[in-house]
């Protein structure tokens, strides 16, 4: 009787050995270390610490050089603003109006003669005068233009009261109404026998003559 040979089954494989740690330490690293960066590069940058004592001394010597008068200051009126021209043609300035004033001086500042709105506040102080002058106070209205302009303007209007000429604007920058680099800033500026300002201020037309209707009832008390 024949023998039954029987066929053997093929040997297995042995597993795939599992990656060795450290490899995979290796692998995780350069993730982390661009995870770092990133954060590093979206997180911003401290502000830089502001110097309260460097900011102010600025400030101060913004304000010096500007040369602003402001209410309360007590002016020395030799040389202040230099001279300026009545629409007559005749010199003066403001030293001068204020020792001849009963009670003070009071500028109203307008940037060009017989325009629409200069025109508007010429006549709120023509208007308002005899109210506004019962005190003592003296007004004049100042500006850039030429005797002749300010002449016509005067008549043109029957203004009771003289118009300065300051061509070169000495004394408007020096009561602080001068536009940069140049022209006039409408507004109004009042100062009293002793030097002290009491108004100083921009302003619309109605504005200024209002400002100058307050001083009067202010002066009263």
């Amino acid at each position: 009787m024949p023998v039954e040979l029987r066929k053997r089954k093929a040997p297995q494989p042995p597993p795939a050995p599992a990656p060795a740690a450290k490899r995979a330490g290796k692998a995780a690293k350069p993730t982390a270390t661009k995870t770092a960066k990133a954060a590093k590069k979206a997180a911003p940058a401290p502000a830089a610490p502001v110097d309260d004592d460097d900011e102010e001394p600025t400030k101060t010597a913004d304000k010096k050089k500007a040369g602003k008068v402001a209410v309360g200051d007590v002016v020395d009126l030799d040389d202040f603003g230099g001279e300026i021209e009545a629409n007559d043609g005749k010199q003066t300035s403001l030293k001068e109006l204020v020792e001849q004033s009963k009670a003070g001086v009071v500028l109203f500042t307008y940037p060009k003669a017989s325009t629409p709105g200069c025109t508007t506040q010429v006549c709120l102080f023509r208007d308002a005068y005899e109210p506004l002058t019962a005190d003592g106070l003296s007004i004049f209205g100042l500006s850039s233009d030429s005797p002749k302009a300010n002449t016509n303007f005067k008549e043109k209007q029957k203004l009771p009261y003289t118009l300065l000429c300051d061509p070169q604007a000495t004394l408007i920058a020096a009561i602080g109404l001068k536009k940069q680099p140049k022209g006039t800033q409408r507004g109004v500026f009042a100062i009293d026998k002793k030097g002290k300002v009491l108004v100083a201020e921009a302003g619309g037309p109605a504005a200024t003559a209002d400002r100058i209707k307050a001083l009067v009832e202010e002066l009263k008390e």
